[in-house]
């Protein structure tokens, strides 16, 4: 735990602040950092005193030549977690140093502590993303996986739900704070979350029911509007075994990519007959697609996605288009009258968002759609 890299640090922040030499020797009493560079490596006889005996030692200036490598001062030793895992030394006067080495003593237990807190913070973030990273493999190892997960104390039991948090590329809250943003409102050993992109986490969790996934999903989101973090959360359907978690990703992953950008949660669910879209031969959904949307259609398609958005409701659709509503029969008519497919038939109508979705998600062409080879 106390490496030379610690040491050093430790070394160059008090001896910058007392103005004094300051060494920290190890568990062995071989000097690993100094203010005196040449000093590092070498024996200090007085921290092997302190070591044995774990106590302070005092070295005054005509006892510095019976102790190999020390110099008149005081060596107090390095306690963590009830062991002494070194020595920390101050030159100087050894009358004038028990308040300023008890200072530098506990400055020193306490960088390492933050230290420890700090690697264990981060061990503990690299285990869920090696989990969730191994999951989302082709062949997981789930060795692997059950062994993280009991590292980090997670017992994930069935009915188990996968979102995935999508943040803004502004963001300035450091990855830690953003963690415990989203984990507060888990109960404790049911879930975790881990970065799978720069802005993007995936959380996966066991709730008993969707509502009470939801609220789980909405307390996150307070939670990162108190750290100005804005957000999109998709979540998938519930499953029930670890296995399924690669196709639960790849819903939330295409959710994210085919909702309204405006909505800030969604569930799969949701989208899923859209979704459907994307299973469909290429070639054929642009035959559909080019068929069904004439250029008479192509004109009313925002006309058509508010209608659909109403649930075929004529008068809420008039109201949001701000139009009257004989305006839009006359228009829903001439959809029919140009593509025969009626809007306020239902069948049809299914037809046309299928055909308007397809358009919406292929490339630019004729209609919106690719080009035919």
């Amino acid at each position: 735990m106390l490496t030379k890299t610690l040491a050093g640090e430790i070394v160059r922040e008090t001896s910058l602040r007392l103005s004094r030499n300051v060494n920290i020797m190890n568990n062995e009493g071989v000097i690993i950092a100094s203010c005196d560079e040449s000093r590092i490596d070498t024996v200090h006889e007085g921290a092997r005193q302190v070591i044995e005996t774990g106590q302070p030692f005092l070295i005054h200036e005509k006892e510095s030549g019976i102790f190999e490598g020390s110099q008149p001062g005081i060596n107090l030793p390095i306690v963590f977690q009830e062991s002494i895992v070194g020595v920390i030394g101050v030159t100087g006067d050894p009358g004038e140093m028990n308040d300023i080495g008890g200072l530098v003593k506990m400055t020193t237990e306490l960088m390492m502590k933050q230290e420890y807190l700090a690697s264990q913070s981060e061990w503990t973030q690299r285990t869920k993303e090696m989990i969730i990273e191994e999951l989302l493999q082709k062949e997981p190892s789930y060795d692997h996986i059950y062994r993280g997960l009991d590292l980090l104390n997670v017992e994930l039991q069935s009915p188990l739900r996968l979102a995935l948090i999508q943040l803004a590329p502004d963001r300035t809250a450091p990855n830690q704070a953003v963690i415990q943003a989203i984990e507060s409102p888990l109960k404790r050993g049911t879930g975790f979350s881990g970065f799978t992109h720069t802005h993007r986490l995936a959380l996966l969790t066991s709730t008993e029911s969707e509502p009470q996934f939801l609220d789980v999903l909405r307390q996150i989101q307070s939670a990162c509007k108190h750290l100005h973090l804005n957000n999109r959360i998709v979540y998938s359907n519930a499953f029930t075994e670890l296995d399924e978690c690669k196709q639960a990703y790849a819903d939330c992953d295409l959710s994210l990519a085919i909702s309204d950008e405006q909505l800030t949660l969604v569930s799969f669910a949701n989208v899923e007959s859209r979704a459907l879209i994307h299973q469909l031969d290429k070639a054929a959904a642009r035959r559909f697609a080019e068929r069904v949307l004439t250029d008479a259609v192509q004109k009313q398609a925002d006309t058509l996605t508010a209608f659909f958005l109403n649930s075929l409701n004529i008068q809420k659709t008039a109201d949001d288009l701000f139009i009257h509503r004989n305006t839009l029969l006359y228009r829903l008519d001439k959809i029919k009258e140009s593509a025969g497919y009626d809007p306020k038939n239902f069948h049809d109508a299914v037809t046309l968002q299928m055909a308007l979705w397809v358009h919406s998600l292929t490339g630019e062409g004729r209609s919106g759609l690719p080009p035919k080879a």
